[in-house]
């Protein structure tokens, strides 16, 4: 049975944030995810916050009768609450109240399959928890489960502030660990020179799909917000013969806490390492251009903006209005439409890779001697063989090589 949940959506009237009705809609997808159901919805005006409660005092009370009348069992609010806020509003709504920030650690906990996943979610629950543990233990005890109680602490509410502290620094070493380890790899990729292309983008906008289009990869697609916790990486060969490594991450989303990002630092150091980005954006959202801007912003704390970054613009197959595409490429650079789905213009995906990573292959005019055939399979192998001549005594081959596999065919370059 789904859990009954009244949605505060809190405004605090600022210029440039999102409409309260998309804030509402992609709320009521977050609380979906975690099987609760939307009974009530009601905006609630914080300009200026209230100290006590966040929200008004007449809002309380309206939000208290509300609750009694549509059976709510969980209050949930679109805007972070500090400690205070969270124990005085249960108080006056008798149920359990949480804010947005626990309601997507609730949805990582359900979601996080590795072992790496899992210790990410539970020190952001543990860090966020922390500081509001003091008088709240009575609270959470009485208001039993559900929502917002996934993961550590729900069966032992009376650990305290000091354990819960050496268990932050043992996760934080653990996951250190996991971070040499992926260096490890990341250095012998780097070794190999496999570039590495990374896949970011709004939650559920297609990154899983398109990752299974290009590579057989297998990983998990729904849909639904935050589907995919766990990052993964796989190996594709693009036409013009060239190796490279495409990895799938986390799902991004505009306002996303500092914590998750701080959390979730290990695997996101991919996206930091990557050659190139391709930015999967979901066209067929009509927020489509905020939800850009949020990816945007999350790259820009990852210091990652200047990297260099292709525009996939995704699911083109649900939009009826083609002009809505083009405009769209029109007003941003570096652009590809496709459908992951449809497996629509992959082809001219791929072709912009291997143009964004051309500094990385160099042409080779070379003329081998006929017991050099090592090197015309290496090069078949590696490269992108453009002429492929036989004469008596030689071979002579112009091909597109990788930079460090090019050194190889030196001695018998053409002048």
């Amino acid at each position: 049975m789904k859990e009954r949940v009244l949605l505060g959506v809190v405004d605090f009237k600022e210029k440039d944030a999102w409409p309260i009705t998309d804030v509402a809609l992609e709320m009521a997808e977050l609380i979906k995810a975690c099987g609760g159901e939307v009974v009530e919805t009601v905006r609630c005006p914080a300009d200026p916050p209230t100290p006590a409660t966040l929200i008004h005092k007449g809002k309380v009370a309206e939000v208290a009768e509300l609750v009694k009348t549509s059976g709510a069992q969980t209050v949930i609010f679109s805007a972070e609450l500090k400690g205070h806020h969270q124990r005085n509003l249960e108080e006056a709504f008798g149920v359990k109240t949480i804010d947005r920030t626990q309601l997507i650690l609730d949805i990582f906990a359900r979601r996080a399959k590795s072992q790496e996943g899992k210790l990410q979610v539970e020190l952001a629950q543990l860090e966020y928890r922390l500081p509001r543990l003091v008088g709240h233990y009575d609270d959470l005890s009485r208001l039993g489960g559900g929502i917002g109680t996934i993961g550590p602490g729900e069966t032992k509410l009376e650990v305290d502030q000091r354990r819960i502290a050496t268990r932050i620094d043992r996760i934080r070493k653990e996951l250190a660990e996991v971070t040499k380890s992926r260096q490890l790899k990341r250095k012998k990729r780097q070794d190999q020179h496999v570039p590495l292309i990374s896949l970011v983008g709004y939650t559920n906008a297609g990154k899983s799909t398109l990752l299974n289009t290009l590579t057989d990869a297998g990983q998990v697609t729904k849909d639904g917000l935050f589907t995919t916790l766990d990052s993964l990486s796989r190996q594709c060969v693009l036409p013009n013969r060239q190796k490279v490594v495409f990895s799938d991450t986390v799902g991004f989303m505009h306002d996303l806490p500092h914590k998750l990002i701080e959390a979730f630092r290990a695997t996101l150091e991919e996206v930091q390492s990557a050659d190139l980005l391709l930015h999967v954006l979901d066209v067929s959202d009509p927020a489509s251009r905020k939800l850009k801007e949020s990816v945007d912003v999350v790259l820009e704390q990852l210091e990652c903006l200047n990297k260099p970054l292709v525009l996939v613009l995704n699911k083109i197959d649900l939009i009826e209005d083609k002009a809505l595409v083009d405009s769209l490429a029109r007003r941003y650079p570096n652009t590809v439409a496709i459908s992951a789905t449809e497996k629509t213009n992959l082809d001219a995906l791929l072709l912009k890779v291997e143009h964004e990573l051309s500094n990385l292959v160099v042409t080779v005019d070379v003329r081998l001697p006929l017991n050099r055939m090592d090197l015309v399979s290496l090069a078949h192998k590696d490269g992108e063989v453009v002429v492929e001549e036989y004469s008596d005594q030689a071979v002579h081959l112009v091909v597109h090589l990788p930079k460090h596999i090019a050194g190889r065919f030196e001695l018998h370059q053409n002048s």
